[in-house]
This record gives C-alpha cells, sequence and structure tokens, in this order.
C-alpha cells in the first residue's frame, strides 16, 4: 500500500511539473491584424454624417488605437487628453484650431484661454502632444478631419 501511495504522489508531482513548463515548440503567433478602409468606404462613411451637428466615427480599432472620422458643423469643447498625443488630418473643409493655452471648464463646455491659433484645411496634419488643451472653436462651412489617438508607450526600467 506504501508502495502505490508513494508512486501516486511520484505521478501526481511529474504531472504537476510538467504542466507548469512552458511547450517545448509553442505555436507561432500569427501575423497582427492588418485593417483597410478604402477611399469608397471612407466617403460612404462621411456621407452618412449628420449635415447640421457634428458626428464622429471610429473606423479602424487595434487597441489602444482608434481612428474616427470626426465631422464638425459647430465649435466643440476643448480638450486635453494627458497620457495620449491626438493626430489631425483634415480630410474636407477648414476651421481654426487652438493649441495650449490652459483648459477652462465652464458650464456650457470647456475651452482655451491663451494658446495659439492656427487656420487648418484640407490636407494638413495636425499633432497635438500629450498634456496640450486643444479646440476646434471656428469651423468654416463643414469640416471633416481623421483622428488618431497615440498612447505614449510605458516607460520601461
Amino acid at each position: 500500500m506504501k508502495i502505490i501511495a508513494a508512486l501516486s504522489l511520484a505521478v501526481l508531482l511529474t504531472i504537476s511539473m510538467m504542466a507548469q513548463q512552458p511547450p517545448r515548440n509553442p505555436a507561432p503567433a500569427g501575423p497582427p491584424e492588418v485593417t483597410t478602409v478604402t477611399a469608397a468606404e471612407l466617403a460612404a462613411i462621411i456621407a452618412k454624417q449628420p449635415s447640421d451637428r457634428n458626428g464622429s466615427q471610429a473606423f479602424i480599432r487595434l487597441a489602444p488605437y482608434s481612428v474616427n472620422m470626426e465631422h464638425r458643423v459647430v465649435s466643440q469643447a476643448a480638450a486635453v487628453h494627458e497620457h495620449e498625443a491626438e493626430l489631425f488630418y483634415v480630410i474636407d473643409g477648414a476651421g481654426t484650431i487652438v493649441t495650449g493655452g490652459k483648459l477652462v471648464t465652464n458650464p456650457g463646455g470647456n475651452t482655451i484661454q491663451g494658446g495659439v491659433s492656427r487656420r487648418i484645411s484640407k490636407g494638413d496634419f495636425v499633432l497635438v502632444p500629450e498634456g496640450v488643451p486643444h479646440q476646434i472653436p471656428n469651423v468654416e462651412g463643414n469640416l471633416t478631419v481623421m483622428t488618431l489617438h497615440l498612447p505614449r508607450a510605458a516607460a520601461s526600467n
């Protein structure tokens, strides 16, 4: 009986140790998923946006990234992202972007006190670093921008 108990214990310990070992030939990880949005697909997304109010739609998601199409016909509240930069690409239209200064919280929405104003139009890129307040307070007719939030990589020790 003692021999059977000892053998059983030895088998259980061996199985437990083998289960904790990584596989010798792990399955290769597949390539990251690639997402393509054609010009026609993006045009369809833009066409679905309301013409009388602001609209936004994420059209590519690959955590932690999300690419959005934002259609603006009126000003939007100011924002600041503490841990990520934001890249704007103007697809169509024009307006004014204000960056920097101080974010001021108001009952009607956040605004910027101070800051630098720049006119933006079709084809322009604007990269706003993390921690920098930004706002598009003036839209000339319609403004369609693609935005991409770029999280700062964690510092390694």
